[in-house]
């Protein structure tokens, strides 16, 4: 497994060891020594499966309180995977990372608590998978404008798929601080 450092503290790439011949492949998309043995020390208590089409958008989507780590990585297809530092504390803030995460490339991302998610499908469909290191929480359930400028981000649609609730997400200068995550280093 090897992990890559991004320019945020918190957000890593994972690229797991694979191993393969003419039957397929196998690798371990987690193993707790190893993970530990990079900084990454987290206990899972949920997996979540989330399957959608081309040119939908889920997200930005956080927890506050009760903040989600998550381990996220593509089954199926191909997705823009995004993480952003809403720590109004952290010396990253409004920082992001974008990456590419598909079942070709078995990348994974690890988004520690405290960060804003979404994701942008560029297949035809897409599968991720996204282990959590807390329960999902109703009322701490929280989401960010997906197209808000302040974090500029670089999204591959511009007339995106959403649901409901991410077409009314608010913008981030909307948002009261107590909603907000605390920089927890």
């Amino acid at each position: 497994m090897k992990c890559i450092a991004t320019d945020i503290p918190g957000v890593v790439i994972i690229e797991p060891t694979v191993f393969g011949d003419e039957r397929g492949y196998f690798y371990e998309s987690f193993n707790h020594a190893r993970f530990a043995a990079n900084g990454i020390d987290v206990g899972f208590v949920q997996t979540n499966v989330s399957r959608s089409k081309r040119g939908v958008i889920r997200g930005l989507h956080y927890q506050w309180p009760n903040p989600q780590g998550k381990l996220v990585s593509v089954l199926e297809g191909e997705v823009y995977d995004v993480a952003v530092d809403i720590r109004p504390d952290s010396s990253t803030f409004g920082k992001s990372i974008s990456i590419a995460l598909s079942a070709e490339n078995k990348r994974h991302l690890w988004i520690a608590p405290g960060f804003a998610h979404g994701f942008c499908v560029v297949s035809e469909y897409a599968t991720l998978s996204y282990q959590c290191t807390t329960l999902y929480d109703r009322d701490a359930d929280a989401a960010i404008r997906w197209n808000d400028a302040r974090f500029a981000i670089d999204w591959p649609v511009f007339d995106p798929e959403l649901s409901a609730k991410d077409s009314i997400a608010p913008f981030f200068e909307d948002i009261p601080r107590a909603r907000l995550p605390d920089y927890i280093p």
